[in-house]
This record gives structure tokens, C-alpha cells and sequence, in this order.
């Protein structure tokens, strides 16, 4: 089932509010506004499209709780979902379910003997999976919990 569009950057921030409202969590947001504070000011991207017609706009969404979660909405359709410092590309569209996933448990953490890998796997009913490696490095108590016997 295909997600509703959000055609701008304020949709998106307002389904994510209400998506981490459902799943009680607490959210703090950052806009950025206008041509000198945002990535598409910087680079001289200058009229053609509809979008960058008008003032561009970005968000930083924070939400609160376990595990913690960053969006950073971009102009061009384009988010970054962190999940304890794991980031994840996804299309501004389907940023809620992404979220509704990861705070529904349709996560977990696949672990490899051989060749040895771990990686990170949201399942988003509908999608393709998104995967994301993880090192040692980034290995957080929240991600330790999901780790499972490593498989071959």
C-alpha cells in the first residue's frame, strides 16, 4: 500500500509528530529557512523546480526515547533517519511507517560468522527492507540487546 505524499518538508514534520505522539514519545524540532540556512541555499541550487521556487526549507526532528531517533528533512524529498546512530536513507514519504517500524519492533540485527557482519534491518510492511551495516563501533546497548547468534 503506498504511503500518503508529503509534498513538503512542514507535512513531513507533522506526521512524524504524530506518529511519535501515538507511540508516546516526546518531540523536539529545528527548522532551517530560507536560501543562506539550508543545504539547497548553499549549493546555488536557484529556480526550475517548484520546490526550490519557493524558500526552502528543512527540519531537524528529535524524538525522545529508546532508542533515540534523529529525521533531518532536506528540500528535495530526502530524509536521513538515525536509529542509534545508525543512519538510514529514506524518502520523506515513507519516513512515518520507517518510524512506525522501528518503534513497533519490526527491527532487529542480523549477525554473520563468515564472512563476520552485523547489520541493521527495518522492515517496513509493503517495502523493500532497509539494511545498514553497524560496526563494533556503534554497537549501543539497545542495538546489543537485539544482537542474536550469529548465523552463517
Amino acid at each position: 500500500m503506498p504511503h500518503p505524499p508529503l509534498p513538503s518538508t512542514q507535512s513531513a514534520v507533522f506526521a512524524i509528530e504524530a506518529m511519535a505522539a501515538r507511540h508516546g514519545r516526546q518531540v523536539s524540532t529545528g527548522h532551517d529557512i530560507g536560501r543562506d540556512r539550508t543545504f539547497a541555499g548553499l549549493v546555488g541550487a536557484d529556480g526550475g523546480g517548484d520546490e526550490l521556487s519557493a524558500i526552502p526549507h528543512e527540519a531537524l526532528v528529535e524524538i525522545a526515547g529508546r532508542p533515540e531517533v534523529t529525521v533531518r528533512l532536506f528540500v528535495h524529498d530526502e530524509a536521513v533517519v538515525t536509529v542509534d546512530e545508525i543512519p538510514f536513507d529514506v524518502p520523506r514519504d515513507s519516513v512515518p511507517a520507517f518510524l512506525n517500524s522501528v518503534w513497533s519492533g519490526l527491527v532487529h540485527l542480523r549477525q554473520r560468522a563468515f564472512p563476520p557482519s552485523c547489520t541493521l534491518i527495518v522492515t517496513v510492511p509493503g517495502e523493500p527492507s532497509y539494511r545498514e551495516a553497524v560496526t563494533l563501533l556503534n554497537l549501543t546497548p539497545w542495538l546489543a540487546e537485539m544482537s542474536r547468534r550469529p548465523t552463517t
